[in-house]
């Protein structure tokens, strides 16, 4: 029987983009030739008229079809359970785990456990390891009243390896994180654009915070005992950049950003990022390209935790019934973004 809940044409145009972030979440039977296939099948397109789609490969089975012998459908979950077995692995030993190890525990190849690794989580195992690590660290910082104290919490082994897995990652000096922004300096405006007033802040490493309808009193809780600087030479040229790419959306790659959260924030993030401008996904889609497909509800409460808005475009992401769901600036600014991005 038909999935009640799976969108068709949504299902159908991944069918025709091969889309493998839709692997696992339903299978495509084509009556025609009696199989069911992944998504991403590389087969030929069937005809439209010719193809059912089913929740998984038991309801397919149940229909009367066989598995496609190219694509294997039913080692989707396999796969999954592969790679929520490496990330269980790898949170109890709390370090990296030889990739030969992992994939032989799951049962394949090393090239094909690094693509499938990596395909899920958007890390190789062993940067899937050290991004916890930091993680950690962050997590330490933020509940220790001594640094020293959390770089050995965190599992690091001296004082040296820390700062050199957290330099550039981490932005702030590691005592910041403790100290509301100690010896940092931020610059920041507020300027007034189409989707109205607009705050950007900005360390030497990046956009910290992009704010709509927000002033320096909202930087200043964030940042207590930071420096707030307005403007700033060098800061007026990434301000205008900024600028441009909020007034006409699209890539937004080439303007650093300096933001911080758990790994799974991170990852969703960087999913975000890989959105292409005009598209939009869905919360279950995010959770399972930060590699936690059953997270849906922490990939939007990763979502609200966005302090760059726009720059992670966070407006890009839909329920999966088609409507906008939240936006924590408004429904009236995510649809002015959205639409300029369609245009």
């Amino acid at each position: 029987m038909i999935a009640a809940a799976i969108d068709e044409d949504a299902a159908w145009t991944a069918v025709l983009k091969r889309d493998r972030r839709f692997d696992g979440r339903f299978v495509t039977g084509v009556l025609s030739t009696g199989i069911y296939c992944r998504p991403s099948c590389a087969a030929r397109h069937p005809l439209r008229a010719n193809v059912r789609f089913f929740a998984d490969g038991a309801a397919a089975r149940d229909a009367g079809l066989r598995a496609c012998k190219r694509c294997s459908p039913d080692d989707v979950g396999r796969d999954e359970r592969a790679v929520l077995q490496a990330i269980e692995a790898i949170k109890q030993a709390g370090q990296p785990l030889a990739l030969a190890g992992l994939a032989a525990d799951a049962g394949y190849s090393l090239a094909h456990f690094q693509r499938l690794f990596t395909r899920a989580t958007g890390l190789s195992p062993a940067a899937y390891a050290r991004a916890l690590r930091d993680d950690r660290a962050r997590n330490a910082l933020t509940a220790s009243t001594s640094v020293t104290d959390a770089i050995y919490d965190a599992g690091f082994s001296t004082s040296s390896r820390f700062y050199d897995s957290t330099t550039g990652k981490l932005g702030m000096a590691a005592s910041a994180w403790v100290n509301g922004g100690q010896d940092v300096t931020i610059h920041w405006a507020t300027v007034e654009t189409s989707l109205g007033s607009m705050l950007v802040a900005a360390t030497d490493k990046g956009v910290c915070r992009l704010s709509f309808a927000e002033g320096e009193e909202a930087l200043v809780q964030r940042f207590p005992k930071a420096t707030l600087v307005r403007g700033g030479e060098a800061f007026e040229a990434l301000l205008a950049d900024v600028i441009a790419s909020v007034e006409a959306p699209g890539d937004f790659s080439h303007i650093p950003i300096d933001v911080k959260g758990t790994a799974f924030q991170e990852a969703c993030w960087e999913a975000l990022r890989r959105i292409p401008a005009g598209e939009t996904r869905s919360y279950s889609q995010i959770a399972a390209a930060a590699g936690k497909p059953s997270a849906v509800r922490a990939a939007g409460s990763a979502n609200g935790a966005n302090n760059v808005a726009v720059l992670i475009p966070c407006h890009r992401v839909i329920r999966s019934d088609g409507s906008m769901g939240g936006y924590a600036y408004g429904l009236e600014i995510k649809r002015k973004l959205l639409e300029k991005e369609r245009r």
